[in-house]
């Protein structure tokens, strides 16, 4: 297979298998959906069924601002990061969420997205809980206030895909395309103009988010990766449900893989096949000089 068509192959889309952004934007919409289900059931009959709805469901998937309830349920820490209480709030996160997350994918591969979702939706929870309380004027509202949806977490992506690729354009036809640090501005002034204004402790949450993500990067950058533990625990689990996997065994016979006097590439091809999974893992962006000159070398010669 050509190096062309190889790498349109392994190309990240929308739908495809292992694809981490569609998994998320499927979790919040999942989740929403259930939850309005659960709502018109409690509506049903039920002239209080609203109030019941929001202390007996909605209220326990919601980062509560007060730490009590926070201790008597520590699971909306993550919880909060995929619920969404409208659905124009749902649309407009997963809409940036796409945006920015297909970018950060193409560059990256398929198993940063997820990693930095998860630290700039946990890192933002927690700076919104401190701050919620050392904040004078909340204290009045402290039981009442919360935080859902996935602002935070998208904050983080917008800001990790930025620092990332800053000379990223996107709309090329439009005189040489957008760079994607001004779609990044737009969403960060959208953002702390809507959700961030109407409280002071998600607004400071959301820049804690997008420290997160700028960190990361800067991480990933200087070669580590502060997400491979959760792609570990991820493949454990896929191989631990997975009834298919291999099981290595010491095989003391001969069986031959291929023809006799079958002519073959050996290194060149190995090596080929080990840059193009290289690519699909962590992305084009993370290759060495040396790397992307053997795979342009490879395209030239239209090497099978």
């Amino acid at each position: 297979m050509p190096v062309r068509e190889q790498n349109k192959k392994n190309r990240i889309l929308l739908g495809e298998d292992n694809n981490a952004l569609t998994w998320l934007i499927i979790i919040n919409s999942v989740i929403f959906l259930g939850l309005l289900f659960i709502k018109l059931v409690y509506q049903i009959g039920n002239d209080n069924g609203l109030q019941h709805f929001q202390a007996e469901i909605a209220d326990w998937m919601a980062l509560p601002a007060s730490g009590y309830k926070f201790l008597t349920r520590p699971w909306t820490i993550l919880t909060y990061m995929f619920t969404h209480d409208n659905l124009w709030y749902l649309i407009s996160s997963m809409l940036w969420l796409w945006c920015f997350g297909y970018i950060l994918q193409d560059l990256t591969g398929n198993n940063k997205l997820i990693p930095i979702y998860t630290y700039g939706g946990v890192i933002g929870g927690i700076v919104f809980l401190i701050s919620a309380n050392i904040i004078p004027y909340l204290h009045a509202d402290l039981p009442l206030l919360s935080e859902t949806g996935a602002a935070a977490p998208v904050v983080a992506i917008a800001i990790a895909t930025t620092v990332l690729a800053p000379d990223y354009r996107i709309f090329q036809m439009l005189n040489g395309g957008i760079p994607i640090w001004i779609i990044t501005v737009i969403f960060v002034t959208i953002d702390f103009g809507t959700v961030g204004a109407s409280n002071s402790a998600i607004a400071i949450s959301h820049i804690a988010s997008g420290l997160t993500g700028f960190l990361f990067v800067k991480q990933l950058k200087k070669g580590n990766d502060p997400g491979a533990w959760m792609s570990r625990f991820a493949n454990w689990i896929n191989d631990l449900f997975n009834p298919q996997k291999k099981i290595k065994t010491n095989q003391l016979y001969y069986k031959p893989t291929r023809k006799p006097y079958e002519k073959t590439l050996q290194v060149t091809q190995q090596r080929l096949d080990e840059i193009l999974d290289k690519i699909h893992q962590n992305g084009y962006h993370f290759l060495s000089d040396e790397e992307k000159e053997f795979l342009k070398k490879a395209s030239q010669e239209d090497m099978l």
